[in-house]
């Protein structure tokens, strides 16, 4: 089943693609092989969401599902199932900073 992402307005400029795109995820659907597929889909987009080095989500940046803020799991956390099954999307969400 693919995996629904929404992608904020700059990283679909960045991918040259629309708000919602879909990957494909094998294994276990979690942060980390959701990103890494979009990733490897979007050459464009390594380095936007996840550090080069130690690959942890850019500060600026959340991710959200299903309601929920999952910007502070564990990367390796199962992301919710109505995601894994394609039903609700996982949000990239560029997060703004301000006084």
């Amino acid at each position: 089943m693919p995996i629904r992402i929404i992608l904020p307005h700059h990283l679909q400029v960045l991918a040259g693609t629309g708000r919602e795109v879909t990957v494909d995820v094998d294994g276990p659907v979690t942060q980390r092989t959701v990103i890494d597929a979009v990733e490897a889909k979007f050459a464009a987009l390594v380095g936007t969401i996840r550090d080069h080095g130690s690959l942890k989500r850019r500060p600026l940046v959340r991710f959200l599902a299903c309601e929920q803020d999952l910007s502070f799991e564990a990367p390796d956390t199962p992301l919710p199932d109505a995601v894994a099954a394609g039903r609700e999307p996982f949000i990239i969400l560029g997060a703004i900073a301000g006084g």
